[in-house]
């Protein structure tokens, strides 16, 4: 004791080795910033050339030239004393300051949000800036996004007969500065990536709507779109799809030769996956398949006009409902190069099976038939499905 108060040097030094100690538990103290980090610091004087900033338990920062004035409208309102963030540039400049940036700094604020965004599944409006073949550019808190063709909404999407890249740019371009609801799907500051969606926001509207409807339910709509693969029905919000091969019981090559845009027609619901309906014309006509057997009998000669010519052989209208296929081994003496579409001949029946929908018919002599698990009929059925396969329903 008598040592302390005889040598006040030792009670000094004994306080400063307290107030290091609370210096070191203060955890802003270590934290010795690098350069591209975010810092917080306390305004301490603005004039029209630079804005010094108090970096606690480190030095003075200054913010000024280009980092100050491209970002003059944002940070107008500064003031004394409050409380700011900006990005480390250079840790000591020619002033011994540390070298600050807001441009940097708002920058990292906006992919943060643009995360947040993304990570709460929060609606955003955005105005389409620019289109290309791909799809749509918009600009989301001054940074420019893209929403792929696949991620726009029914209302948007560019139906295209054939997928034309230049028809699709162009229907893409009609909708250049108009306003949608988007989410982010996909963020990355790095690779200065941001993708959002129309769909997404669609697809979950159409939740509740779609609860109300079951598979078997007959619905009235208008026609939006007709395409090459099928016709969209849009009824109550909703909006399905008519494959080709659902619209009639007989074949159809074109779909807009029937149908056209802003028709009324009645579908029936026949599949429901997720937020896509998938409708049918024909399931709410007779099958003319169920009398086949009234009509035409194995063996006996039935004139036909050849619809089209393909590998398997030959598709041939016997009349308006029903239609048959000649398999490329029963065109006899005839090369189906020599074939072409229109042509009217004479065939034999040589099978019939109304629950599959399938006819088989012959131009030479008919060959002895053992079963229909013949190499020739799993052709046949291969060639069927060929006609039927719902090869662009993706493309919803």
């Amino acid at each position: 004791m008598t040592d302390t108060i005889n040598n006040p040097s030792s009670h000094e030094a004994t306080k400063d080795r307290e107030e290091f100690k609370e210096l070191l538990k203060d955890k802003a103290f270590l934290q010795i910033p690098k350069a591209g980090d975010l810092v917080k610091g306390t305004v301490i004087s603005i004039t029209k050339n630079e804005v010094k900033i108090d970096l606690p338990g480190y030095r003075t920062g200054v913010v000024r030239g280009n980092e100050l004035y491209n970002e003059s409208e944002e940070f107008a309102g500064l003031k004394p004393g409050e409380e700011i963030e900006a990005t480390v540039v250079d840790l000591e400049n020619e002033n011994g300051d540390v070298e600050l940036s807001f441009r940097f700094a708002g920058q990292q604020k906006t992919w943060t949000t643009l995360d947040n965004l993304r990570k709460s599944g929060e609606r955003v409006k955005v105005k389409i800036i620019e289109a290309n073949k791909g799809g749509l550019m918009v600009k989301v808190l001054g940074v420019v996004g893209f929403i792929p063709v696949s991620q726009l909404s029914p209302d948007n999407y560019p139906r295209v007969q054939g997928g034309d890249k230049s028809k699709i740019l162009e229907r893409l371009r009609k909708i250049i500065g108009k306003d949608i609801d988007v989410k982010v799907l996909d963020v990355s500051k790095e690779e200065n990536k941001l993708i959002l969606s129309e769909k997404q926001i669609w697809e979950e509207e159409q939740k509740e709507n779609i609860a109300k409807y079951k598979i078997g339910d007959i619905v009235e709509g208008e026609i939006t779109a007709v395409t090459e693969f099928g016709i969209f029905l849009k009824f109550n919000d909703l909006e399905g799809l008519i494959h080709i091969s659902e619209l009639a019981w007989q074949r159809i090559d074109d779909p807009q030769a029937l149908y056209k845009i802003g028709e009324k027609i009645k579908a029936i619901i026949v599949n429901i996956q997720g937020s896509r309906i998938f409708l049918s014309i024909k399931r709410l006509q007779d099958d003319p398949w169920k009398d086949v057997l009234e009509k035409y009998q194995i063996g006996s000669k039935v004139k036909g006009k050849v619809l089209k010519v393909n590998s398997f052989g030959l598709f041939v209208e016997l009349d308006k409902d029903i239609h048959g296929l000649a398999h490329v081994s029963e065109l006899g003496n005839k090369n189906p190069n020599d074939v072409h579409a229109g042509d009217e001949l004479e065939f034999t029946i040589i099978s019939i099976e109304p629950k599959d929908h399938r006819l088989g018919l012959s131009l030479g002599e008919p060959k002895e038939h053992k079963n229909a698990k013949t190499q020739k009929h799993e052709d046949t059925e291969e060639a069927v499905k060929a006609e039927k396969k719902p090869e662009a329903e993706s493309k919803e």
